[in-house]
């Protein structure tokens, strides 16, 4: 049996598509030409003092983002981290201070409080779904994330406490209701514990370091009797009833497999807790990318001439 998928650390990988995203933010704002009004109204030789502040309190996610920016926008300046990712934060308190040009700082401020926002709201919103959970099983997310930010928003669950399901297609194996569907309307009889055996040879093909994770989804507890024998990694409960997790949770134990057992379909803050009691391993929550709100920061100014 395989152990967990790949958990998201800040990589090379990940710097790569922060960096595509930067320059994608910055032609944007700036279309090849200048900030007009910046350019406009304040001294070339302007230089400034900006603290990234906290507006509310939550949990920081994203801290690196902003050498990189600067990076990326040639902006020469110093960086001063005040805190740390997956740190709780309170309002008022200073996040970030840079120092650098006024008129560089002006053009990337946006740049730099939505990244910082965006994270740092996803790990607040995951940070409280975990609380809710008080550490009976564990809270994973799902791929309904924002494109092109996967990887960023997945380390930003990380730092949130939570854990990261399947970065993508390639890296596990998923059999869903409609692989079996299609499968089938494509006059190919195949079961579930077929599928599940068929997945088994494809990940014995595939050379990794770490095993190829087999995962299945059920919808019924029918469906559950069925694919127990063929042992998959993992069997994901959409949309069951806390009754019935309990009931898939006993027939797991019955069989003294080591099948893990997922809860999964529109869970929410209200729901998590009483679904952690049925005794699950894992709970996976779209909410966590794609219903987080920005965290509010802002950035204090300190001109110097």
């Amino acid at each position: 049996m395989a152990n967990d998928f790949l958990q998201r650390d800040w990589d090379l990988e990940l710097e790569d598509d922060l960096r595509q995203l930067i320059r994608l933010g910055i032609r944007e704002d700036l279309r090849h030409e200048h900030d007009w009004t910046t350019l406009a109204v304040i001294p070339a030789d302007a230089t400034g003092k900006a603290s990234v502040v906290a507006r509310d309190t939550g949990v920081i996610a994203g801290l690196k983002t902003i050498d990189v920016i600067l990076d990326e926008t040639n902006v020469a300046g110093s960086c001063s981290i005040q805190c740390a990712d997956g740190q709780t934060v309170t309002s008022g308190q200073a996040i970030v201070v840079i120092e650098a040009s006024a008129r560089e700082l002006l053009t990337i401020e946006r740049l730099i409080l939505n990244f910082i926002g965006r994270l740092s709201g996803i790990a607040t919103l995951t940070a409280q779904y975990v609380s809710h959970v008080e550490g009976r099983c564990r809270v994973y997310d799902t791929r309904k994330t924002t494109p092109g930010w996967r990887r960023l928003e997945k380390y930003a669950v990380r730092c949130g406490g939570g854990m990261n399901h399947r970065i993508g297609l390639h890296d596990a194996i998923m059999i869903k209701d409609n692989h079996l569907a299609i499968s089938n309307s494509a006059s190919v009889d195949l079961t579930m514990r077929q599928a599940i055996e068929m997945a088994r040879n494809t990940a014995a093909s595939i050379e990794r370091d770490q095993d190829v994770i087999v995962e299945v989804e059920v919808d019924t507890l029918e469906q559950l009797t069925d694919v127990i024998p063929a042992e998959p990694d993992i069997v994901l409960l959409d949309n069951m009833t806390v009754e019935e997790l309990q009931q898939a949770v006993a027939m797991i134990r019955d069989t003294n497999s080591g099948i893990e057992l997922e809860a999964s379909g529109g869970v929410t803050l209200e729901t998590i807790g009483e679904i952690s009691q049925s005794g699950v391993d894992r709970i996976s929550v779209g909410a966590l990318t794609h219903s987080a709100v920005n965290f509010d920061v802002g950035l204090d100014w300190s001109f110097r001439p």
